[in-house]
């Protein structure tokens, strides 16, 4: 099941004897958790009712046990496994074996990376059990639109939450932090706008990379590589600039196949992805024409290249093959590479 799915339920959902919250979306693991506890002990104080545990060094008769212990003041308890991957490795058959028979006043909840469908444990768990906490790939600004609304009461156009997903990136806990500080800043204004995105989000990755794609679209090669070059000294991974460089490039590439198609460039940006607030809409358009489309169409090559460099396939330092990449990117436009 996935996450948001669950939380939308879970006041109303039937209590599991065994939940496993997998995946990388730290945020959505929290707000599970939150909903989880708040099923099982109800109105109860959760301080006598919740365990946490360390799933690295971690025997299952000290959960199992703790499990069984009759809860104080609450109508069951919840035991947390956190980082539990090695947990359930080492302890499987232990773990089928109490899937089977599990106990009538406790709630396991095991905070995993990943979760193979194809194990006999995750066969033999119901879906309402096997909880996927991702964040969604292709609708994280509309998240933003019923999140702002829910939690702050604020209208959040979608020009604004396009923007915002485009400078956080999609990462919904620090996305959570933005729209807090964004509804404070608003007031009692009925609505967060675009504007107010554009000047009181903080600097993310994605942010920098937008400024290196800028400078792209207005050939200017030097402002992108200086950029880039103070993104290494402040300690970036190469590959974790890459990340939303690739997004960003991607987005170019797909308007640019879908215009050779025939399609014109609002609904192929549209299609693409490219968010609708005007200032982005002139940027791409501005790096549309830059690159022109021989450099377009040649933009999935270059990034499977150098993906694969960064991972060891090329000698050369990560920095100089992103460096080589930009020039290639924001030097002119030369005839052979088309219009």
């Amino acid at each position: 099941m996935d996450a948001l799915q669950f939380l939308d339920r879970a006041a109303k959902s039937k209590r599991q004897p065994v939940y496993v919250l997998s995946g990388d979306e730290d945020f959505l693991k929290r707000r599970c958790r939150d909903a989880i506890i708040a099923l099982t002990v109800g109105d109860a104080d959760p301080t006598f009712a919740v365990s946490v545990y360390p799933g690295d060094k971690l025997d299952f008769s000290t959960v199992r046990n703790d499990l069984d212990t009759l809860p104080f003041l609450s109508p069951a308890r919840v035991v947390i496994v956190e980082q539990a991957d090695l947990f359930v490795t080492e302890h499987r058959p232990a773990l089928e074996r109490y899937v089977e028979n599990p106990s009538k006043v406790g709630v396991l909840v095991l905070d995993v990376k990943s979760f193979p469908e194809t194990t006999k444990l995750a066969k033999a768990l119901p879906d309402a059990a096997k909880i996927k906490c991702e964040a969604p790939k292709y609708k994280v600004a509309e998240w933003c639109v019923g999140w702002a609304k829910a939690q702050h009461n604020k209208k959040l156009p979608a020009d604004a939450a396009e923007l915002l997903v485009e400078l956080v990136g999609p990462h919904l806990g620090l996305l959570d932090q933005e729209l807090e500080k964004l509804a404070v800043a608003a007031g009692t204004a009925p609505a967060i706008t675009a504007d107010q995105v554009n000047q009181l989000v903080g600097r993310s990755r994605e942010a920098d990379v937008f400024r290196i794609m800028n400078a792209v679209g207005e050939g200017k090669p030097g402002e992108a590589l200086a950029v880039l070059g103070q993104l290494i000294e402040e300690g970036q991974d190469p590959l974790a600039i890459l990340g939303p460089l690739t997004y960003q490039l991607r987005k170019l590439a797909t308007v640019g196949r879908l215009i050779v198609q025939g399609q014109s460039l609002g609904p192929a940006m549209d299609a693409a992805g490219v968010p609708r607030w005007p200032k982005i809409r002139e940027g791409t358009e501005r790096q549309l024409r830059h690159l022109g489309r021989g450099r377009l169409a040649q933009i999935p090559e270059w990034l499977v290249e150098i993906n694969l460099g960064l991972k060891g396939g090329n000698p050369l330092p990560g920095r100089l093959q992103l460096e080589r990449l930009i020039v290639k990117l924001a030097r002119p436009r030369m005839a052979s590479q088309g219009q």
